[in-house]
């Protein structure tokens, strides 16, 4: 299916893809975030704070961000890394997808002098956004392009919308989490 990229009016481009079914994603070049996912009713799936704000520098709050190449305040960077704050490309080369009914865009973030100031290694990070009836996938793919190993963490960061916070539970029983809300109670 074809590409569709269009200015948004905050200014920035971001690429919209559509699924015969009737659901949507919406992904910025800038951050290489999805910032929309709505399935086939047009029911929003994703949670965007009122609050967020759609200017480079700065990271938006919602949807799907990237954090790369640090999660969290786990290293010297700042926090959720750099790559949630830089303008993407569209993949010239992506790898090659089965014909099927989904709707996908492949980003590329390459390592820029900038970046190599406050992170000292060379790297490609791609990510393919795939749409299909009632899915969406994302995979990323780090490329060490440096002539020396490095290490980084990495997290696809999801806001989802929800009704009622007060009536959520977590899918799956945890014994451990970090909660931020509560000023970083562990639990």
């Amino acid at each position: 299916m074809a590409l569709e990229v269009v200015q948004g009016s905050d200014g920035l481009a971001k690429v919209i893809l559509h699924e015969p079914a009737g659901s949507t994603a919406e992904v910025l070049l800038y951050g290489g975030q999805v910032i929309s996912w709505k399935n086939q009713r047009r029911e929003e799936l994703l949670f965007i704070s009122s609050k967020a704000f759609r200017k480079p520098p700065k990271a938006i709050r919602g949807g799907i961000p990237v954090c790369f190449p640090q999660f969290g305040n786990l290293g010297a960077l700042e926090q959720h890394g750099f790559a949630r704050n830089k303008f993407w490309s569209l993949d010239p080369d992506p790898a090659p997808l089965p014909p099927t009914n989904q709707s996908s865009v492949d980003l590329l973030l390459k390592s820029t002098d900038q970046d190599t100031k406050t992170w000292p290694h060379s790297f490609e990070l791609r990510l393919r956004v795939t749409l299909s009836a009632g899915k969406l996938t994302l995979i990323p793919r780090v490329r060490n392009t440096d002539s020396k190993p490095f290490s980084f963490t990495f997290a696809l960061r999801n806001y989802l919308s929800v009704s009622d916070i007060r009536f959520i539970s977590p899918f799956i029983p945890l014994r451990f989490y970090d909660d931020k809300i509560a000023k970083g109670s562990v639990f």
